[in-house]
């Protein structure tokens, strides 16, 4: 659609953390229509590269790209105009799928998508979110703005981990979200991250003015510390927030620390040559509290192995990629012993 100068259609799927974005879009991406060019473009909130890792679905007709280090809404919206502009004219996509944060407030994103720099070369279609019926009830998140506005700017609200709630729990999460106004497109519930691809046309989106709207617009605080290379952030242009100046060495992780918003995040980067005990790693990381989020890609003993968990919900598969060992932990935590969680990884060194 690019060379003929029509919009490109363009969803945003968005959401609270661990509530099943990365595994929507993967379902999605399962469903395109074929010989149709898919752009994904997706923003982390940590400083270390893992979701476009984790979708592992690059090729000529799937292109991912990723912005680490912040929210879109905050401390990469700077970088986003530019990077994402360069990522279509690059992969000339038939569709794009914009994924923020977890952590992030949705209206920087939608603001910029109907902006005049973006408005001829997009066409902003259904906004998407997903919710997890127990964040309903969970004064952590329910006290955040960021997730009441990321359901009221959202078209579409799919009701995600049917299968692992209580029927009154959804019930209550369901009718919670029908008092939001204007009213929803559709309000779904599903299982496993599916999402129809018909409700990414749905007729019918409305301009949905933010409840919170200055919420999250001061910058997140980043540390950008690290035990090993030499670090550097790169330029708009490039590929990967994080560039290394040197080699990581052995026993010597390459660490980078972001917080603000309420949250901590910490990424590792180990060397290519360290392989870990499976066992006895991800028993650790599945046990390791009080944590949010974990997402790794690691070099075991007995292949290389993707961990994901999202509070106590844990997936654990093979990989297929192989360049070097990294994890990426988020936790609400006021002071996170980062230290110490490193010097205990190391440990299980094989």
């Amino acid at each position: 659609m690019w060379h003929t100068g029509q919009p490109i259609p363009t969803n945003i799927i968005t959401g609270f953390l661990g509530t099943g974005k990365t595994t929507a879009i993967l379902e999605l991406l399962k469903r395109r229509p074929a010989g149709e060019r898919w752009s994904v473009f997706v923003n982390e909130y940590g400083m270390v590269s893992i979701d476009d890792v984790l979708m592992e679905s690059k090729s000529q007709d799937v292109q991912i790209q990723e912005l680490a280090g912040g929210c879109f809404c905050c401390s990469t919206s700077a970088m986003m105009d530019t990077v994402l502009m360069q990522f279509i004219r690059r992969t000339k996509p038939d569709r794009l799928l914009i994924e923020p944060s977890g952590a992030g407030h949705p209206a920087r994103v939608i603001d910029a998508l109907r902006g005049e720099r973006f408005r001829q070369a997009l066409d902003l279609r259904a906004t998407i979110c997903l919710v997890d019926p127990k964040d309903y009830e969970n004064p952590r998140v329910t006290n955040s703005e960021g997730f009441h506005d990321q359901i009221q700017m959202s078209d579409v609200v799919a009701i995600n981990w049917t299968d692992k709630r209580e029927r009154s729990q959804i019930d209550r999460c369901k009718t919670w979200i029908e008092q939001f106004d204007p009213p929803k497109l559709l309000i779904a519930e599903t299982q496993h991250g599916y999402l129809n691809p018909e409700w990414l046309d749905l007729a019918g989106t409305v301009v949905r003015p933010p409840l919170f709207p200055h919420a999250h617009s001061v910058a997140h605080d980043h540390d950008e510390s690290h035990t090993a290379a030499t670090v550097s952030l790169q330029p708009p242009t490039s590929e990967d927030l994080v560039v290394l100046k040197s080699p990581i060495e052995p026993g010597r992780p390459m660490r980078l620390e972001n917080e603000g918003g309420g949250q901590r995040a910490c990424g590792w980067i180990f060397s290519p040559n360290e392989c870990f005990d499976r066992e006895q790693l991800f028993d650790y990381l599945a046990a390791l509290n009080p944590v949010q989020r974990v997402k790794g890609i690691f070099h075991c003993d007995d292949d290389w192995w993707m961990i994901n968990r999202s509070g106590s919900t844990i997936t654990v598969r093979e990989s297929a990629y192989r360049r070097d060992s990294r994890v990426e932990i988020i936790t609400n935590e006021a002071t996170p012993i980062w230290t110490d969680v490193e010097k205990v990884m190391l440990q299980f060194r094989s």
